[in-house]
């Protein structure tokens, strides 16, 4: 009889992510777990900002495959969900460092106004921002596959050809577009 001890490879535990759930006026009614927003299509806060290249051109990103809204879609905009009990701004400032590796100070992040966007997979208040930044950018978090700065015109293409996260070209589109 084998009686050496069995050792059963443990999963990784990812972490928990604790969401502010808004009413319409922004007041914080709840806080879930990112999982209970998603499955609830819960009003939350949001981050969008378009970071803009000193030669005027947009850096554009494709979404990886594996994201829990849109995945492998197109988007304008670094950001995403700001967390429980934290700011616009610092959501705002952790989504760059997250997404594209970059620090960027409070006053380099042009404020560009506050939307709301609902659909069948989100419902959420964003506060979006505009910063100028030529890079470099590391994309080590994962929830990036692909990045790509973009003229005006070749946005125009590039948005015929492939599929664009929705909240970002009503909410950002109209507040950076400078045609």
């Amino acid at each position: 009889m084998d009686t050496s001890p069995r050792i059963r490879p443990v999963e990784p535990v990812e972490p928990v992510e604790w969401v502010d759930v808004v009413d319409d006026d922004d007041r914080v009614i709840a806080t879930v777990t990112r999982a209970e927003m998603r499955a609830g299509r819960l009003q939350h806060r949001a981050v969008a900002v378009a970071v803009v290249g000193s030669d005027g051109r947009l850096l554009v990103h494709r979404r990886a495959d594996h994201k829990d809204v849109w995945p492998g879609w197109w988007d304008l905009a670094a950001g995403g969900v700001v967390s429980a009990g934290e700011g616009y701004l610092d959501a705002a400032r952790r989504e760059l460092a997250e997404e594209l590796g970059i620090e960027v100070p409070v006053d380099r992040l042009e404020p560009l106004g506050e939307g709301r966007f609902r659909d069948d997979a989100v419902a959420l208040i964003a506060h979006g921002y505009r910063v100028v930044h030529d890079g470099p950018f590391r994309c080590t978090d994962g929830e990036i596959a692909e990045l790509r700065w973009v003229t005006w015109a070749e946005l125009d293409e590039l948005r015929r050809t492939a599929t664009f996260v929705p909240d970002s070209i009503e909410l950002m589109l109209p507040r950076i577009d400078p045609r």
